[in-house]
């Protein structure tokens, strides 16, 4: 269930207390009249079922009260109540299935934007991987796709162009691009520091490394784990099953490959730069594709059952 906090302008508050009462799957609504101080209005509380979320808000925005009051969404972690069991039946289709729109495109917002916390995550994983490849460890390979903050921009990609956003394209591009050059050159600095330290040397690159090799080798297995790992995060996002993320992190290359080039480039072994570049560059549009075929294909599913249910 979601909770719903409206603010509303009094002359419209009739307007939207009816559009929830027609909404199937909405429960609990509260109406507390002149409440609101900022802005001046009354104030609207209701529940409703996940799967019937998404069209109420989006109603409720073209109203225009994201303008005029204020509309604030919140999830229910538990909610005991038979009538809201009731509106949960009554919503078409099932909660764990269904997209919020608006949620997804301001969570992908926030984590596609090129902040200094976001670059520090990034280089961290970059120099957590760089020490897992010098070593072969692949401990230390999971360890840093786990703390890589990259599918935020590519989940951003995805869900601004099935939006047609082409605003947050441009800003998630610009995250994803600038934060792993960032990454790669503080990484670069890193392993000469290391090297210079006696910890890291040429020899480390030149060997066999069998745990790591499949870093800077590419080949089709990359692009099929790229994409199921991109249908597999975007899913966990819209159905707010955030612990699969975390599966979804350590199931691809992109911090591991980021990190071999750079440690690759700064001993001038082009063959593993350009290798582990062509891993990195296959991950990162295996999951976009795959963000992008898997929200399109839940957009229609859902419009579908929509149309479905009106013209029934």
């Amino acid at each position: 269930m979601l909770h719903l906090r409206l603010i509303t302008p009094p002359d419209t508050t009739d307007d939207v207390v009816r559009l929830i009462e027609r909404t199937a799957g909405t429960a609990h609504l509260v109406v507390l009249p002149g409440a609101a101080r900022n802005p001046v209005g009354d104030v609207v509380l209701c529940d409703v079922a996940r799967e019937a979320g998404d069209e109420l808000v989006t109603e409720l925005r073209a109203s225009g009260l994201d303008e005029t009051g204020s509309i604030a969404v919140e999830n229910i972690d538990l909610s005991l109540s038979r009538r809201a069991d009731k509106a949960e039946e009554e919503a078409p289709g099932e909660g764990a299935d269904a997209v919020l729109w608006e949620q997804l495109s301001e969570a992908t917002h926030e984590e596609s934007t090129l902040t200094v916390t976001y670059v520090a995550f990034l280089t961290i994983a970059t120099m957590l991987a760089a020490c897992g490849v010098m070593l072969d460890n692949a401990i230390l390979i999971v360890g840093a796709m786990a703390v890589g903050p990259e599918f935020g921009p590519l989940a951003g990609i995805s869900t601004a162009l099935v939006q047609r956003a082409p605003r947050l394209v441009w800003r998630s591009l610009w995250a994803l691009l600038a934060g792993f050059a960032v990454a790669m050159v503080l990484t670069v600095g890193f392993s000469r520091l290391l090297d210079l330290l006696g910890l890291f040397d040429r020899s480390m690159v030149e060997a066999a490394r069998p745990n790591t090799s499949f870093i800077w080798k590419p080949d089709a297995m990359s692009l099929v784990v790229a994409f199921l790992a991109g249908v597999a995060g975007t899913l966990s996002l819209t159905s707010a099953k955030s612990g699969a993320l975390i599966g979804v992190a350590i199931s691809v290359t992109t911090v591991p490959a980021a990190a071999n080039a750079a440690v690759a480039f700064g001993y001038s072994d082009y063959s593993q730069t350009w290798g582990s570049t062509w891993q990195l560059l296959a991950n990162l549009g295996g999951i976009v594709l795959a963000g992008t075929l898997t929200l399109l294909a839940q957009k229609l599913f859902w419009q579908r059952r929509r149309h479905r249910r009106t013209a029934g």
